[in-house]
């Protein structure tokens, strides 16, 4: 899987805490209530975020695997301090190769965070089968679905937007990504077998004071619009400096469209 710095998860964690839809999360949190003890399966957890969302607001006994392919970032899971009560494992492993040994042994839910939009339509399939046929709750959060609005805006913005919208469709290791369509296509895959399915949005909302994320996101975008290349290289530098400027000014804010979802399979207890 396409890797992502420690930093830049640092940046967004707390922008994807606050944009958790709470319909959702009150599902899962719902589902769970009753038990004294759960077991959660985290798929590509980076270096620990949902486990600290979601830990406080789940049942005080619990034990997380947390599952991923970038050892620096499992590293820096392994040193965080959770929740009382709740305990992990981090399990260095290929989701594009080994999904299905991630969720092998006895699971109460499986958890993941920005990451179906970064899947292929066949790992979602592989997915969806192998959390049926376990029959296993998940909670898939934080799924961009291509939804940017910018102000003030610029003429530019449309065009980058598609731009950027064709990158997220790119390979980003487990053949062409669903990117913008991920969050559609998995509510209609679950729904499909016969899963009760929560969704809603979960969007970023960045004001003028966000200014590092606001950077660090302009200069993300501008990068895979370069890498596409459909855009004048003129064009991206003119709207990136417009942006750039707008920050650096207190005057840029933005909205990034996410969807939360919930999955549970019937017969689910």
């Amino acid at each position: 899987m396409t890797g992502f710095s420690a930093d830049w998860l640092a940046l967004r964690e707390p922008h994807d805490g606050r944009a958790r839809n709470p319909v959702v999360l009150n599902a899962v949190v719902a589902l769970l209530a009753g038990k004294s003890s759960i077991r959660v399966v985290d798929l590509a957890c980076g270096t620990g975020s949902t486990l600290r969302a979601l830990a406080p607001q789940f049942p005080t006994a619990q034990n997380w695997r947390l599952t991923d392919n970038d050892l620096s970032l499992l590293a820096r899971a392994s040193a965080m301090v959770p929740t009382a009560g709740a305990t992990f494992t981090t399990v260095p492993l290929d989701l594009n190769r080994d999904l299905e040994a991630a969720l092998d042994g006895p699971i109460d839910l499986v958890t993941t965070s920005a990451l179906l939009d970064l899947v292929s339509e066949a790992w979602l399939d592989r997915l969806v089968v192998e959390t049926l046929a376990r029959a296993i709750p998940i909670y898939a959060a934080l799924n961009y679905n291509g939804r940017i609005e910018i102000s003030p805006s610029h003429l530019l913005d449309v065009a980058i937007v598609a731009a950027l919208n064709v990158h997220q469709r790119g390979d980003k290791g487990f053949g062409p990504a669903l990117g913008p369509t991920a969050a559609s296509a998995a509510i209609a895959r679950f729904e499909s077998v016969g899963c009760s399915v929560v969704h809603g949005a979960a969007d970023w909302v960045i004001g003028p004071n966000d200014r590092e994320f606001q950077t660090n996101i302009f200069g993300g975008w501008a990068s895979a619009v370069r890498e596409i290349g459909d855009l004048p290289l003129a064009d991206t530098v003119e709207w990136l400096t417009f942006r750039r400027d707008q920050v650096a000014a207190g005057r840029s804010s933005l909205r990034v469209g996410h969807v939360d979802i919930f999955a549970r399979p019937t017969g689910t207890r």
